[in-house]
Formats: C-alpha cells, sequence, structure tokens
C-alpha cells in the first residue's frame, strides 16, 4: 500500500504541469508518449511488440495523431482520421493474408479492436480538450470521473460489501463487488454535478448544465467500470497479471489509464451530441 501511495503522489506531480499547461505543446507531446506506451503493452500482451511489421506503423500513428488534432484543420483532421482507420484495417487484413499462418487471427483482432481503442481513449482527452465548448474544464472529467470511480467504489466496496456476497465478475475481477459498483456510480454522479457548480463559480461566463453533469456522471462511472473490467478480461486472456511495470504498485500505463481512455472516448461522444456549458 505504501508503495502504491508514493507512486501515485509521484505520478500525479508528473501530470499536474501536463494539464495545467495544456494549451501549449505539453499535452499532445505527452499524449504522444503515453499512447506509444500503452500500444507496446498492449501489443507486449498479446505477443506481437516484436512483430516489426505491425508494431512500428502503430507505434508511428501513436506519436502523430495527437500532432494532428493539435495542429491539423478540423476539416483535414477528420479525413485523416477515417483514412487511418481504413488504412490500418486493409493493412491488418494483408499481414493476415500474406503472413502464411505466422500471425493468428484472434490476436490480430485483438490487436485492431483494442488498439484503436486506446488511440481513441488518449486522443479523445486532446480533442476535447481543444474542440469542445469549456473544453480546457470538460476534458478534466476523463480523468476526475475515471478516479473518483474508482476510489470510491474501493471504499464502498470495503465498507458495505464485506464478505464479497455480492461479486460483480468474479471471473474477471474476484474483489469487485455490486456495492463498490453503486458506491462509485453515485459518488460520480454527486462530483460531476459538483465539479460543474465549481467551474461556474471560478468563470461565470460557463453556466453548467446540470443534467448534462449528472447524465454524464451516471455515464462515465459505469464506462468506467466497463472499461476497467475489459482490460482485466484481456490480462486474463493472455496469463499476465499486469501490463507493464512503469507505475510500482499500480502495474503499467494500461494498468493506470484502462478507466481514463474508456471515460474520454465516452466523453468524446457526449461533446458531439450535447454541451456542458
Amino acid at each position: 500500500m505504501k508503495t502504491r501511495i508514493i507512486t501515485a503522489v509521484v505520478a500525479t506531480l508528473i501530470l499536474l504541469p501536463v494539464l495545467i499547461f495544456a494549451d501549449y505543446p505539453v499535452l499532445p507531446i505527452a499524449l504522444s508518449i503515453i499512447s506509444t506506451v500503452a500500444v507496446f503493452e498492449m501489443l507486449r500482451c498479446i505477443g506481437l511488440h516484436r512483430a516489426w511489421g505491425i508494431s512500428i506503423p502503430l507505434y508511428l500513428l501513436s506519436v502523430a495523431l495527437p500532432i494532428c488534432i493539435r495542429w491539423m484543420h478540423h476539416a483535414y483532421l477528420t479525413k485523416f482520421t477515417f483514412a487511418a482507420i481504413v488504412f490500418l484495417l486493409f493493412y491488418f487484413f494483408a499481414i493476415l493474408l500474406f503472413s502464411h499462418g505466422k500471425y493468428k487471427l484472434a490476436d490480430l483482432s485483438v490487436c485492431f479492436m483494442t488498439v484503436l481503442y486506446i488511440l481513441i481513449g488518449f486522443n479523445a482527452i486532446l480533442y476535447v480538450h481543444d474542440h469542445a465548448k469549456g473544453g480546457e474544464f470538460v476534458y478534466l472529467i476523463a480523468f476526475i470521473g475515471a478516479w473518483i470511480t474508482d476510489i470510491f467504489a474501493y471504499f464502498c466496496g470495503m465498507l458495505f460489501g464485506r464478505g464479497g456476497k455480492h461479486k460483480l465478475i468474479p471471473d474477471v475481477s474476484p474483489k469487485k463487488t455490486v456495492e463498490g459498483s453503486i458506491g462509485g456510480i453515485v459518488f460520480c454522479i454527486l462530483s460531476m454535478v459538483l465539479y460543474g457548480w465549481i467551474i461556474s463559480v471560478i468563470e461565470p461566463s460557463l453556466k453548467a448544465n446540470v443534467a448534462v453533469f449528472a447524465i454524464a456522471g451516471l455515464l462515465v462511472s459505469v464506462v468506467s467500470q466497463i472499461g476497467d473490467l475489459c482490460m482485466s478480461l484481456i490480462k486474463r486472456t493472455y496469463g499476465i497479471k499486469d501490463y507493464g511495470k512503469l507505475f510500482p504498485g499500480h502495474g503499467g500505463m494500461l494498468d493506470r489509464f484502462d478507466s481514463v481512455i474508456a471515460v474520454a472516448a465516452v466523453l468524446l461522444v457526449i461533446t458531439g451530441f450535447t454541451e456542458f456549458f
């Protein structure tokens, strides 16, 4: 526990300057690095990190996407994103066809699905910051919502789920309980409403839409838990405990940001249909 706390404090101290100076190149550069590391961890989990014909194009895309989001014209960005997805799809099909059985269909399918998910999640953070109304505040929901859910799910599970009578999904995560899940959802909704109110006080020109914040709190918390569980399922499928050892006591980049990328992806969808302010 001591190691986990120390690591969390150090990681927070590193992350804070990135978030504070998000308007500067530091955020896209940081996301390029983080997403590349996350893609490497997933490829290593699947066993494809040394398949250079697969990994190198994915690393290049991981580096390029945040840079394109920040500096490419919006109209060209949409075309570039769709082109990249279609290219990857047919590229993976070509590898499958011409590798003569060297790579398994299941592994390549998981690779395509998870890498696409990772890149959408991390880059959604930057896109929401740069393009959503009040984005300089809204993008922080990806971190706040995920971590509030995680923290209160843990404590509510410890307090109300003692004995583990109501397991959530024991085959994937034996320690998670229904009580913890509900607690995480409730406190995430309350935190989102409170966060919206605080921003309205700090920045009077932005009036928080309480209903949107409350609904987002519900969606964010549910998706946060699904993202966490799905990444755990992949680890169990490939027989690993953690995606990496980058954060002592926490695991790798994907272990630490598994919920964040899920929340960020949903946040991107929400901001596409409505506004928080």
